[in-house]
């Protein structure tokens, strides 16, 4: 048992989507990123995925409307629903979400990002 600073693991990264694992709980994993710019169209046919907002604001594109997430506003997209997070300029969430979830879901490409990469 350790308590976790998140000012101190968010300074020791600087790319975006490419999100680091802080710690787990039971299946789950709490994991931070930086994002920046457009995302792409994606699901998780298997499971929920939260948005936690730390700092900054992003925008969640649905097929039917964009939600906008400021600092200390949080998302829960169902699974199964497609949707492309973007952030106009820097911006650092902690995602929640099961152990192994790939960050492209079901549109692997070039922001796929390591999984289970841990700071």
């Amino acid at each position: 048992m350790k308590k976790i600073n998140l000012e101190d693991k968010l300074s020791k990264f600087s790319e975006h989507w490419s999100p680091k694992v802080i710690a787990e709980m039971n299946d789950y994993q709490f994991k931070l990123v930086k994002i920046e710019g457009e995302f792409v169209w994606h699901d998780h046919p298997d499971t929920d995925e939260v948005f936690i907002v730390i700092e900054g604001t992003m925008q969640i594109e649905f097929e039917d409307r964009t939600i906008e997430l400021r600092e200390g506003e949080m998302l829960v997209v169902p699974k199964g629903v497609r949707h492309k997070p973007y952030a106009e300029e820097e911006c650092k969430v902690m995602l929640v979400e099961p152990r192994g979830v790939v960050n492209t879901g079901d549109a692997e490409g070039d922001l796929t990002a390591p999984n289970d990469d841990w700071i």
